[in-house]
């Protein structure tokens, strides 16, 4: 009597497989689509930032220089401190498209070498380009990262290179990410 009952109330051998693999198959699916999401979201976000996703807008320009300062901090001559100022118009296809001024700043000295750390603000229709490097005094060539900006560049990043620094001729090519 008791086998009876306890055959009729539970379940046959059959079920009981059954409703492992059940329950086996669903654990299977939950952890397949965790996964998959989990892949998807990844990818995605890895792709998010990447300059292939990226618009790249480039400015060549000249850089008219008006105003200039050196500040000369004692001890006279060159020591860490001291400071270029300048400010300048951007010409681009012979006509004025922004202004733009920044400093430099003596950071070390190695003989006649300085270096300097460097911050320019170009304003342009369009909003500002913030940009900072370092710079060794007396090269014809700067490379400066674009940190930001305003308007249509306020999540500008990128590069500016610049020629014939503090000459008749200088020059630069910003490559903006937007």
């Amino acid at each position: 009597m008791v086998t009876r009952r306890l055959v009729s109330v539970g379940m046959s051998d059959r079920e009981q497989r059954n409703s492992n693999t059940r329950a086996s198959l669903t654990k299977l699916f939950a952890i397949s689509l965790v996964t998959a999401l989990v892949g998807v979201f990844a990818v995605n976000s890895a792709d998010a930032d990447t300059p292939e996703r990226r618009h790249v807008e480039v400015l060549e320009l000249k850089v008219q220089n008006d105003q200039y300062a050196y500040t000369d901090l004692d001890p006279k001559g060159p020591s860490l401190g001291d400071a270029y100022v300048y400010s300048g118009t951007a010409i681009e296809d012979g006509r004025s498209v922004g202004r733009g001024g920044g400093s430099c700043q003596v950071i070390h000295i190695n003989g006649e070498e300085l270096t300097t750390q460097c911050l320019i603000t170009m304003e342009l229709n369009r909003g500002s380009l913030t940009m900072q490097s370092l710079w060794v005094s007396g090269t014809s060539q700067l490379d400066m990262a674009i940190t930001g900006g305003t308007g249509d560049f306020s999540n500008a990043r990128g590069t500016v290179r610049y020629w014939d620094i503090a000459t008749p001729n200088e020059r630069g090519r910003a490559e903006i990410l937007h």
